[in-house]
């Protein structure tokens, strides 16, 4: 006789978030399959459907979408229970799920990586890379630990530790290398490149440049920054990037990098968790680590030769 398991619970939570079997099995590390017999299961068990499945798309069922709710209240209670257990133990072990932002994974990951991998061997870290707002509703909803983004948060429900604080800076053509630099009003005249909806990092270089919402939408914009800077060296425009991209995006686009006129526009990276997870003391030591691996691979990033870009032109380089 088949009893209801926190394993049927975890896919069907996986399903009702993605809305999708292919991604929520790719989640669950099983089969499509596999996860549809456990929702079969699940449905027997509570002797209605929960999941309406159409030939390209699936939906929740009234009773789903209630079932769904309880269910991430327990999933959260578990893991809350099992963090409790976790948070009596002087040094953090096991699943650690934490989420960045796109604009600092690809540089700090590695670095965080080996760093925690030092301090705490007996971690089991999951990384997610995610935008802000994503990161933020998973942290919320106990499906992540902690997140790694770009501060305030000003969320009162989460705690905020800053790590690390840097300057955007300025890419543009090779032949633009030694002159002068173009303030924010001047900005505004440029072909502008733009991260898409949803990075912070795109609303803080508006913000600098002092442009509309309404305005940026007529803006080039790319899916990351290596995008960005590839299409700069293709002469398409300039754009900013924060420093501690700067040796991996430079390597292999041919772009001149200046420092923008004060006031610079800058960001503080910082950590984030949930007030209310027993694991906030660990936590705090853990952002201790991150602090010193971010400012090491900012102070690198910041230092190191770019040597894609041959006509570099940062003045305290």
């Amino acid at each position: 006789m088949i009893s209801l398991s926190m394993r049927h619970l975890r896919y069907f939570d996986a399903l009702a978030r993605v809305g999708h079997f292919g991604r929520a099995a790719e989640s669950c590390a099983i089969s499509q399959p596999a996860l549809s017999m456990q929702i079969k299961e699940l449905e027997e068990l509570v002797g209605a459907p929960l999941v309406e499945r159409g030939a390209r798309q699936m939906r929740l069922t009234g009773l789903g979408e209630d079932f769904a709710a309880r269910v991430r209240d327990i999933l959260s209670a578990v893991d809350d229970l099992a963090d409790l257990a976790r948070a009596s133990q002087e040094r953090l072990t096991g699943r650690l799920r934490i989420g960045v932002i796109p604009t600092v994974a690809p540089y700090l990951l590695p670095g965080i990586i080996t760093a925690l991998g030092e301090a705490h061997p007996g971690l089991d870290l999951r990384p997610r890379e995610a935008v802000t707002g994503r990161l933020i509703e998973d942290l919320l909803a106990g499906r992540l630990d902690t997140a790694i983004v770009a501060l305030p948060i000003s969320e009162p429900s989460l705690e905020e530790v800053a790590l690390f604080d840097e300057d955007f800076v300025l890419v543009r053509a090779p032949e633009d290398a030694g002159k002068p630099v173009p303030d924010p009003a001047e900005l505004k005249q440029m072909r502008l490149l733009l991260l898409e909806e949803g990075h912070c990092f795109r609303d803080q270089a508006l913000s600098f440049c002092k442009l509309s919402p309404s305005v940026a939408r007529d803006l080039m914009e790319g899916s990351s920054l290596s995008t960005l800077v590839q299409m700069v060296g293709a002469g398409i425009g300039v754009t900013l990037v924060p420093e501690i991209a700067l040796p991996i995006e430079t390597r292999s686009a041919q772009v001149s990098v200046a420092q923008l006129p004060e006031p610079r526009p800058r960001r503080t990276i910082g950590m984030v968790w949930r007030r209310s997870n027993p694991l906030g003391p660990q936590l705090s030591r853990i952002s201790a680590t991150l602090s010193t691996a971010g400012i090491a691979a900012h102070a690198k990033a910041r230092f190191a030769p770019a040597s894609a870009a041959p006509h570099d032109d940062l003045a305290d380089r």
